[in-house]
Parts: structure tokens; C-alpha cells; sequence
């Protein structure tokens, strides 16, 4: 096992969960390279981290921007040992409201930027026998969207099976995937999205009567990223307050 390569890939750190994850990486010792298209949001984090930080300015949904965004880390940072896919936007419409631009726009960011990414960081990881990848899904793939629409819904299924996939491909090499089901976090997501109503309701359906914190979820990254983890792997673990049990 070698970890002593700390350094991690955070997307969408720029947003309320992204930053919390790259908080808690931080304070475990590891260099993290901030991905998001918000170049201010991002520069707010960098100057936050300090010299624990790098940030990079990258569109995941092409092929082209990901391999070059790579090439740049490995020049300016090195190589990586974790990466969590976190970016993702959010899609309220159902299948027939859904055009054609926004489906695929919704699945390049939240599907296929983490498959990119993944591959381009995997044989490194291969080579040094040892990895971590966690994949942010969503409860909206087991319900079928409570309140998400039907691309969302479909992304985050389909980054399931992604997770599920490249968890088998590459457990002979000590790595590990797995992936991080979150219902309902305070994010612009519930906040601006949801009406008062709306969030009523999702609280009275919520065994424990409030929404999801961004800092519980980023505990159960840096679990994942642990060598505590290690024997973890192909597995998806709920966080919603028991809105789903199975």
C-alpha cells in the first residue's frame, strides 16, 4: 500500500459540498487541486487553503479539456492519488420537458466528466498500486426523483454503475471505488430550486427532521480515502437521514 502520494482531485469545489470536502482533505495532509468553472469561487477557496491548494480553472464535460487540465496538473502538481468527482447540475424537468441539449448537457457534466477524469488517472494509480476514487450520486437514483428530473435522475444512476464497474476493474491494484448517495444537503439545490413548500415537505418525510449538512458529508469522503477503507470497495453508502433504508 502507498499513500504517500497525497494529493487529490476535487470537482466542483467551487460549490457548498465541494468546498467541504477540500476543507477536510486539507486538514488530512493532502495537496488539493481545486476543478470547477467558477474562477472566483475557486480563488476564495485557494486563498482559504493556502499552499494546500491549487486551483484550476476546467470544463470536465469535453474529452479535450480533461486530458489537457490533466497534462497541467501533472506538470504543476504531480501525480494524484484521489479523486473525488463531486460536479455535477441539477435538472428539475421530467422526461417531456426535457430537451435534447439539456439531457446531454446534464449527462457530459455529471456522467461523463467523472469517466474522463477517471481515466485519466487511473493507470498512475494502477502503476503505484494504490487509489482512491469516490463518485458524488444522489438518492434521485434509487427514487426515481422525488423532486429531480429525469436527466439528473439518470446520471446519477448511470455514475452508479460507473462506480460499480471501474470498482471491479481496478480492485487487483489497490484501489478502491465507490460512490456516496447524499439526499437533500443545504445547497443552492434546496435553496434555490425547492419552494418553502416544497422543503416542508422533504422535512416531514425526513426521519430526522432536517436537511443534510455539507460537512457530514465530506466525513464520510475522507473515510473513503482512508487506508481504513481499504477493504471498501463497488460500495454506495446512503446519507439522507433514513428518508431510504434497504
Amino acid at each position: 500500500m502507498d499513500d504517500t502520494i497525497k494529493q487529490a482531485i476535487v470537482t466542483g469545489a467551487g460549490g457548498v459540498l465541494g468546498r467541504a470536502v477540500a476543507r477536510f482533505l486539507a486538514k488530512e495532509g493532502y495537496r488539493v487541486v481545486l476543478v470547477d468553472v467558477a474562477a472566483a469561487s475557486l480563488e476564495t477557496l485557494a486563498q482559504e487553503l493556502g499552499a494546500k491548494a491549487h486551483a484550476l480553472v476546467l470544463d470536465i464535460s469535453a474529452p479535450e479539456n480533461v486530458a489537457a487540465g490533466c497534462d497541467k496538473i501533472r506538470r504543476e502538481v504531480g501525480d494524484i492519488s484521489v479523486l473525488i468527482n463531486n460536479a455535477g447540475i441539477l435538472s428539475n424537468n421530467k422526461a417531456v420537458e426535457t430537451s435534447a441539449r439539456e439531457w446531454r448537457q446534464v449527462m457530459a457534466v455529471n456522467l461523463d466528466g467523472a469517466f474522463y477524469l477517471s481515466r485519466e488517472w487511473l493507470p498512475a494509480m494502477k502503476a503505484r498500486g494504490w487509489g482512491r476514487i469516490v463518485n458524488v450520486c444522489s438518492l434521485a437514483m434509487k427514487t426515481g426523483g422525488l423532486t429531480a428530473g429525469t436527466a439528473y435522475t439518470s446520471s446519477k444512476g448511470a455514475l452508479a454503475s460507473l462506480t460499480f464497474s471501474l470498482a471491479r476493474e481496478c480492485a487487483p491494484f489497490g484501489i478502491t471505488v465507490n460512490g456516496i448517495s447524499p439526499a437533500y444537503i443545504k445547497t443552492p439545490m434546496i435553496t434555490d430550486f425547492l419552494s418553502t413548500d416544497q422543503q416542508k415537505q422533504l422535512l416531514a418525510q425526513i426521519p430526522v427532521g432536517r436537511f443534510c449538512e455539507a460537512e457530514e458529508v465530506a466525513h464520510a469522503v475522507a473515510f473513503l480515502v482512508s487506508p481504513l477503507s481499504g477493504f471498501i470497495t463497488g460500495e454506495i453508502i446512503d446519507i439522507n437521514g433514513g428518508l431510504q433504508m434497504d
